[in-house]
């Protein structure tokens, strides 16, 4: 059941989607909602296929959603906190790069299959530091909706996804707690080991 797996993970990455079908978008002229639409419009869409694709078919249609609206370098960077300025360039890019993979792995294991679900827009509001932040809702039928808060950084001329807080817990927070004690505690190279295999055993389930 989609639900439990969010609760039991508290992915990183779940946005809003309201009754729009699958549209084109620029992303160069996209807001923050419209980038927070048309991933959630991908990931309706795989989910509705969900079961046909597989877990591996899923992963595969999800890395340029998650690509284009997540900001996984800043992201990955933020995780680690002070550590990554002690990060050669090679470990900084392989970290970016597991961290992406992750990511992508966990919208596949999480978002496997469709009864009905939907996201649904409430509100946005600009931060105090030039951000903004989308508001939603994951309705699920016959069960309570779960709330979702999408903090949205400028990069160029779009948007991109820097943090998502559900039901009031922030992935983010909790992502940077977990890495930087690995890092500090076991190194690097243990820290790449232990992501691997949480994606290995998205890969599993």
């Amino acid at each position: 059941m989609i639900l439990k797996s969010m609760k039991l993970a508290v992915v990183f990455m779940f946005v809003l989607f309201g009754t729009m079908n699958a549209f084109a978008l620029d992303e160069g002229d996209a807001t923050a909602k419209q980038v927070v639409e048309k991933f959630q419009s991908d990931l309706i869409d795989v989910m509705k296929d969900g079961k046909k694709l597989g877990y591996a078919g899923r992963y595969e249609k999800l890395k340029n959603p998650v690509s284009n609206s997540h900001e996984l370098t800043k992201i990955a960077r933020i995780v680690v906190g002070k550590e990554w300025e002690k990060l050669s360039e090679e470990q900084q890019q392989k970290l970016v790069d597991v961290f992406s993979q992750l990511s992508i792995a966990s919208y596949a294991h999480n978002f496997k299959d469709y009864s009905g679900e939907s996201f649904v827009f409430d509100s946005e509001e600009e931060t105090t530091r030039g951000g903004v932040v989308v508001h939603s809702h994951f309705l699920i039928p016959g069960d309570k909706s779960v709330k979702f808060d999408y903090m949205l950084k400028e990069k160029g001329n779009s948007w991109r996804i820097i943090n998502i807080i559900a039901n009031g817990v922030s992935d983010l927070a909790l992502k940077r707690s977990e890495y930087t004690t690995i890092l500090q505690r076991e190194g690097f190279d243990v820290l790449i080991t232990k992501i691997n295999e949480k994606i290995n055993n998205y890969s599993k389930q």
